[in-house]
């Protein structure tokens, strides 16, 4: 039996898709009561942070959906040739299907907040170390040399790839940056 969300993680979870494809100053908490079918009233009585508050749940959620895809993905391809290809295709395959609105569920909001939200930049932060630290012990375990550094590189090649598919409406960026992380990848493999 499938139960349904609470009415604090439909907020959540619509708030999250919205910020993903609009960033955070353009979504309105009218439009998100309105997109998930929301009474007024349960806003600021799950969120009474508000704004910033529902922002900073979602990039959590939305980022620990990700971390736990990204964990599935490396845990079943030991490679890390493989599982860059993976990782890379599923993205590329999401960003696609919505026609290319919804990148990076962290970017838009980290971008559209920087410098304004203290609370709303750790979270974003928060999630790129977890990504980050993911890639690096599965790199580290592949006896790849400098798997943070590495992990760093590869984080942000996808990031700015994403950024450029989206603007674009073309996976092309992904595929030019999934073809030279290859090539790193193998190169910076230890050889013991």
């Amino acid at each position: 039996m499938n139960e349904r969300p609470s009415t604090r993680e439909r907020v959540i979870r619509t708030a999250a898709g919205l910020f993903r494809a609009q960033g955070y100053h353009a979504t309105g908490l009218n439009q998100v009561l309105s997109e998930g079918n929301l009474p007024k009233g349960s806003l600021y009585f799950h969120f009474p942070g508000g704004k910033e508050q529902l922002a900073v749940e979602s990039v959590r959620l939305a980022g620990d959906e990700l971390c736990s895809a990204l964990a599935a993905t490396l845990a079943s391809t030991p490679d890390p040739v493989q599982a860059l290809e993976r990782a890379v295709g599923l993205l590329g395959e999401h960003l696609a299907a919505t026609d290319f609105r919804e990148g990076c569920p962290v970017a838009t909001v980290a971008l559209d907040t920087a410098g304004h939200s203290e609370p709303i930049r750790t979270a974003c932060a928060d999630v790129y170390d977890s990504w980050q630290s993911l890639v690096a012990n599965h790199l580290d375990s592949a006896g790849v040399e400098d798997p943070e550094e590495v992990a760093t590189l590869v984080i942000a090649a996808i990031e700015g790839a994403l950024l450029l598919a989206r603007t674009r409406r073309d996976l092309a960026p992904l595929h030019a940056v999934g073809a030279r992380l290859r090539i790193l990848l193998n190169d910076g493999r230890s050889s013991t």
